[in-house]
């Protein structure tokens, strides 16, 4: 059992950056963006007023704002 119980699902952005079930995942913090790392650049997701049922769980809904490349 997971250590916790996910309550937010990543919405949108590039499709080959981001498998599904990387795009469930648990945040303490509702209320900020979520930073995922992909090989060389962040994928930024940020908190919506929305929530979605997925297999039972109440997921907050984050969506995707862009992405920023990490400097060399």
């Amino acid at each position: 059992m997971p250590d916790h119980i996910p309550n937010a699902v990543l919405v949108g952005g590039p499709h080959s950056g981001l498998e599904q079930d990387e795009r469930i995942r648990y945040t303490e913090d509702l209320n900020s963006s979520i930073k995922v790392f992909r090989g060389n650049r962040y994928e930024h997701f940020h908190p919506t007023d929305e929530t979605t049922v997925q297999d039972e769980l109440e997921l907050h809904v984050f969506r995707w704002a862009g992405r920023t490349y990490v400097a060399e």
